[in-house]
């Protein structure tokens, strides 16, 4: 899989790129948890995201945010990350400009800055949000989600626990025009230690390849 240095807003970005034969294949960005906390674009829910993109068609880029591996810049409290997320959104759309899809997957940390990059791109047609920490972070900024997609967590999260997910949803679900869908997976940890990682693969892949055969957002 390629590595590929990008320009991002405060220096070089580096990532990797998985593109499929196809042109007009659907395109996603994967986005990792916090970068404070050892988290990096290799962590294994990001990994294994990545590869069920892939494997579902879709031209795929995962990436280290400032101050992360060989990525340049500092933490910057959520703030410059997303807009680190909106320069690797502008690298993988200009490589793919015919794309009819495009969705955004995060992981705690980047769950947050993915459903931020949503509502600043009316582009991005669905999302996955996995382990998103609403016990930590503000999402109210959803007033209204632009778009459709998939709340993933455990039942068993210590680190998010599931009643702030299960609130996050149930303010979402009073939105007109987009169906947020959530789905629990009972006992799985806030990073899906086997055996739920792949229950977490599966139920993202089933709910990614219904929602590209409906092609509504």
């Amino acid at each position: 899989m390629p590595e590929v240095i990008f320009p991002g807003p405060e220096g070089r970005l580096e990532g990797r790129y998985h593109p499929q034969k196809e042109r007009d294949a659907p395109i996603a960005i994967v986005l990792h948890p916090h970068p404070q906390f050892g988290g990096t674009m290799n962590h294994k829910v990001v990994y294994n995201l990545h590869y069920a993109f892939y494997n579902m068609g879709f031209t795929v880029l995962r990436f280290n945010f400032r101050g992360v591996g060989r990525s340049q810049g500092e933490y910057d409290q959520g703030i410059g990350e997303l807009s680190d997320a909106a320069s690797a959104l502008d690298y993988l759309q200009s490589m793919n400009n015919n794309s009819k899809h495009c969705w955004v997957a995060g992981f705690s940390f980047g769950a947050w800055i993915g459903m931020q990059l949503l509502m600043r791109r009316p582009e991005i047609t669905g999302f996955i949000s996995v382990s998103p920490p609403a016990n930590m972070y503000d999402f109210s900024f959803l007033a209204p989600c632009p778009a459709s997609g998939l709340v993933i967590n455990g039942t068993a999260d210590r680190v998010a626990p599931p009643a702030d997910t299960t609130n996050l949803v149930s303010k979402l679900h009073e939105q007109k025009g987009i169906t947020i869908t959530h789905q629990e997976i009972e006992g799985a940890g806030h990073f899906f230690e086997e055996p739920h990682m792949d229950t977490l693969i599966t139920s993202t892949s089933d709910y990614v390849k219904r929602r590209l055969t409906e092609s509504t957002r």
